[in-house]
């Protein structure tokens, strides 16, 4: 007959099955599945260049054009102001950016085009059309394309040295998204996009800054979107010389 020692023995044994799958199934079970989800994260475009080209709506052959380059593509160079932006007093401009990538793609192209005459053909009478043209030739994919096809997911802002404009008046709307901007684009639902704009020089001379924001703000994107709304596709600031 069993003593209740060895009964309670038995006993005892028998648990460590149940235990050690009771550690297993704990270690086994995954967590909440939202748990293991990372932050979605902006994907960026790639833009390794940036034109600002304020364009005189009395002479259109009077062109100013400013630049930010970021001359190593994903490495850890950023977009580099290259010029300061030098407007006359009193004149109206339209501002159209141009932003690109021009990165190891283009380089691709270029090869490609030097493959046959008929490239060649074409690239020579592309260069008739004018300079514009031309500059478009040295870059590479046009970001700033892409950009207008999403307008309902993108908007520019702008901030300036207060009242460097008598038209838009005041310092932008990067501090407050409802202050003025003369926008002379806009997405599909009404909203603007600021690929052009207007700008009319004050009377008076003066230097300071201007600041361009492209906000990347898909399903946020609304009349009163601001640039603390989505992620920001770039960032520059510009010496600013009205004389």
């Amino acid at each position: 007959m069993k003593t209740n020692q060895t009964i309670q023995k038995i006993k005892n044994y028998s648990k460590i099955p149940v235990l050690a799958l009771a550690i297993l199934l704990t270690g086994c079970k995954k967590d909440d599945p939202d748990d293991d989800v990372p932050a979605e994260e902006h994907d960026h475009e790639m833009i390794t260049d940036v034109d600002l080209i304020f364009t005189n709506d009395a002479d259109p052959s009077d062109v100013v054009v400013v630049s930010a380059v970021d001359p190593d593509g994903e490495g850890v160079a950023e977009l580099t102001i290259e010029d300061a932006i030098n407007l006359d007093t009193g004149k109206t401009y339209t501002l159209t950016l141009e932003i690109w990538n021009d990165h190891d793609d283009h380089d691709d192209h270029d090869d490609h085009d030097d493959e046959g005459q008929h490239e060649e053909e074409d690239h020579d009478d592309h260069d008739e059309e004018g300079d514009h043209d031309d500059h478009d030739e040295d870059h590479g994919e046009n970001i700033g394309e892409e950009i207008a096809e999403e307008a309902d997911e993108h908007q520019v802002f702008f901030s300036f040295t207060n009242d460097a404009f008598s038209s838009p008046s005041g310092n932008g709307n990067i501090d407050n998204s409802s202050d003025a901007i003369n926008y002379l684009d806009e997405d599909s639902n009404g909203y603007p996009l600021g690929l052009e704009t207007s700008w009319t020089t004050s009377s008076v001379v003066s230097d300071g800054t201007f600041k361009v924001v492209l906000m990347h703000q898909p399903d946020v994107k609304t009349s009163s979107s601001g640039v603390n709304d989505g992620d920001a596709d770039f960032e520059l600031e510009f010496k600013l010389n009205i004389q």
